[in-house]
């Protein structure tokens, strides 16, 4: 793992988002990296020093002296020279505020003070204390320092209101710290559209067409492209999946038309899209606009084609762009995925088939074969769907390099 061996400062100071801190810890020390941790003593109102010194495996600090009948004293200097990175999260409006004037009369901006090492700040408080003139300016000259700011986010906060003001999420954290580490990764810069889940065609305002697409697949690949350093927009279909990644985006559709239209505004500005919906073929033409009652004796459904999103994005690619699709099929199913390729104007095309076991919709594993324009084909056995996603995204890299 990129940040094996590294050294970080995590920070704590008094936030309601103190409890993330324990979260973003975890995940340091189960990729490798030295965690210490220091606290304000504010932040110990809300999450004990015992609970973070047990996950890091290091005595938490929050004072000079420690334990003054001992007469200890804890050297700030000596933390702020150890690390390789500082990372304060939560970082409350009052620390920000002494963090951008230089207000140093605590452990914790003591030893901020005494940091050699970059500083990554995750702010967290109320959305009025946010967008409050003060916090802004004071964001701007720590910006100006060269500290790296990661972006609240958006949602409801411990006050009841709505807005701008929550501490990234450990994972985004995580994610930031490991870019950090590794600028040079691969994908890093490459804007990256991918497409994921079913598409439901409404019938009536109960019932659709749909597929048994779990989304899994598309979801893995989006994860995978981002922890290779790309900026991915994931437009995804009606599906449970979840993902939480500093360097995605998901748009939420339902239909194969909101798919298509959000896919041709995206697509313009990516170097790379990778189509793995399972987008419908079909919708009906009407659409009833009362549920329809069980008590007819027979029903017919006039249908019609969908917006064939692949062939669109297929005429509107630019030599400088690629276009990675995506083919399940039961019958002949080579033979039906390179015409696919032909047709779509792909640079590539993942072949699943419906009659290999533990392949196809629903399943945590899958079996593919990877085809391009000039009848290469690369054969992969059974494996976790996150490990086909990294087989996908190590191949869409090689073809980046061309």
């Amino acid at each position: 793992m990129v940040i094996e061996g590294k050294k970080i400062l995590v920070a704590v100071t008094g936030s309601i988002a103190a409890y993330k801190s324990a979260f973003l810890i975890r995940l340091l020390l189960q990729a490798g990296a030295q965690v210490k941790v220091v606290m304000s003593k504010a932040a110990i109102d809300f999450i004990t020093p015992l609970t973070l010194s047990t996950l890091s495996k290091n005595p938490v600090h929050s004072d000079f002296t420690e334990n003054p009948d001992a007469g200890l004293w804890t050297n700030h200097v000596e933390f702020g020279t150890w690390a390789d990175l500082m990372v304060v999260a939560p970082l409350s409006a009052n620390t920000l505020s002494k963090m951008a004037t230089g207000q140093c009369d605590n452990f914790l901006m003591a030893v901020y003070m005494s940091a050699r090492c970059p500083i990554m700040l995750a702010p967290a408080m109320d959305h009025d204390m946010m967008i409050h003139t003060a916090t802004t300016e004071n964001i701007e000259k720590l910006k100006s320092f060269g500290h790296q700011i990661l972006s609240p986010g958006y949602g409801e906060l411990a006050s009841g209101l709505v807005g701008k003001g929550r501490m990234a999420e450990p994972e985004e954290i995580f994610q930031e710290v490991v870019s950090f580490f590794n600028p040079e990764l691969p994908l890093k810069g490459k804007k990256v559209l991918v497409t994921a889940g079913p598409t439901y065609e409404m019938i009536d305002p109960v019932r659709f067409i749909g597929n048994f697409s779990s989304g899994k697949m598309g979801f893995e690949i989006g994860r995978a492209l981002a922890d290779c350093g790309a900026s991915v927009q994931l437009v995804s279909g009606p599906v449970s999946q979840f993902i939480q990644h500093s360097h995605i985006k998901i748009h939420k559709v339902t239909s194969a038309d909101e798919m298509a239209e959000v896919c041709e505004k995206i697509f313009p500005e990516t170097d790379i899209a990778v189509l793995a919906a399972a987008v419908a073929d079909f919708k009906p033409k009407n659409k009833a606009t009362s549920k329809i009652k069980k008590s007819l004796k027979a029903l017919s459904l006039n249908l019609e084609a969908t917006t064939d999103i692949a062939a669109k994005l297929g005429k509107q690619k630019r030599p400088d762009q690629l276009l990675i699709g995506f083919a399940l099929e039961t019958d002949n199913e080579q033979e039906n995925a390179t015409k696919k390729l032909v047709a779509k104007n792909f640079d590539m095309i993942v072949l699943n088939s419906l009659n290999d076991e533990g392949a196809g919709f629903g399943t945590d594993t899958n079996k593919i074969t990877l085809i391009w324009p000039n009848n290469k084909t690369m054969n992969f056995g059974l494996k976790p769907k996150k490990q086909v996603a990294k087989d996908i995204v190590s191949e869409i890299i090689k073809l980046t390099s061309k």
